[in-house]
């Protein structure tokens, strides 16, 4: 047999997932489990969180490349070994190895969690179809691909609708976009929990950043205000502001460093805490961000 036709359709290994039975049980799963994992599925026709848990599973165990199994079992048809592990409610899902269960969860859980679950059986397995369009969606934003990271981000969270990169990523979308009120409202949607992620924080401080460029002033009269007065703070911060709202950052975060250096102390040392602000909204690994954290240090410190 050649290579091809040891493959399923998607390319994984054959034989990674079958349905089964009571009468198959010991043969499928006990018996498999001491040569390689094996997770069981048990779920049922009329059950809606497991149509959502089952393709999230395969998914996973799929990109395993063979490293574990998965056996799916109607409860409804095969109801013993159910009984027999009292499982009270489903979808419930239980690992095998060496013949033995040893873990197992309840309920439709996010496919980071299936992920890690997996991988606390067999170590690390490949990115997962959702890290992949993740890993698309981000690239495509860095990129300034609105409508195509919004599409990527969309398409992780009808999966996993709490998923926080995605929930940012989404917002910075509507952002670049001009649809605040959407981004707000999309950011609303981070659990508590996940409030103080850097990666939310700085969709907030994108947010804001946004929100305050709707009310920044023309460039040309604040320009003018600078040039005639170099020690007119204010005139210079408004003007980084109204830079900021024309895209034009790395001039944005100049004049708040220049304020810095010609007085710390203006409004409360405003100016430091307004680029702390920037470099949260841009994202460590943006080039600004790190440019500019690099002059405000040899400021504070020379």
């Amino acid at each position: 047999m050649d290579e091809i036709s040891m493959l399923s359709p998607d390319g994984a290994p054959a034989g990674l997932i079958k349905d089964s039975s009571d009468a198959a049980f010991i043969e499928d799963v006990v018996e498999v489990s001491k040569e390689v994992p094996v997770i069981v599925d048990f779920w049922a026709p009329w059950c809606e969180p497991c149509k959502q848990l089952g393709p999230a599973i395969e998914k996973v165990v799929n990109s395993a490349n063979g490293a574990v199994r998965l056996v799916k079992i109607d409860i409804d048809q095969n109801p013993a070994i159910a009984q027999q592990l009292r499982i009270q409610s489903i979808p419930a899902v239980y690992a095998f190895k060496d013949g033995q269960p040893v873990d197992g969860f309840m309920g439709a859980v996010p496919e980071s969690q299936i992920k890690a679950f997996v991988e606390k059986l067999v170590g690390e397995i490949g990115p997962t179809a959702a890290e992949e369009a993740l890993e698309a969606a981000t690239t495509a934003l860095a990129e300034e691909d609105f409508a195509q990271a919004a599409s990527l981000f969309g398409e992780v969270l009808r999966t996993d609708n709490s998923n926080v990169d995605a929930l940012a990523g989404l917002t910075q979308c509507y952002i670049g976009g001009g649809d605040l009120e959407r981004a707000g409202q999309t950011l609303d949607l981070v659990k508590p929990e996940d409030a103080d992620k850097p990666i939310v924080t700085g969709a907030r401080a994108a947010l804001s950043l946004a929100e305050k460029a709707l009310d920044a002033g023309d460039l040309e009269p604040l320009l003018a205000k600078v040039e005639a007065n170099e020690n007119d703070h204010q005139a210079r911060s408004e003007l980084s502001e109204a830079l900021l709202a024309a895209g034009r950052k790395e001039e944005a975060v100049e004049q708040l460093l220049d304020i810095v250096r010609r007085d710390r102390k203006w409004n409360d040392d405003g100016a430091r805490k307004q680029l702390l602000t920037l470099f949260e909204a841009f994202g460590n690994e943006d080039e600004v961000t790190q440019d500019g954290r690099q002059k405000l240090s040899i400021l504070l410190f020379s």
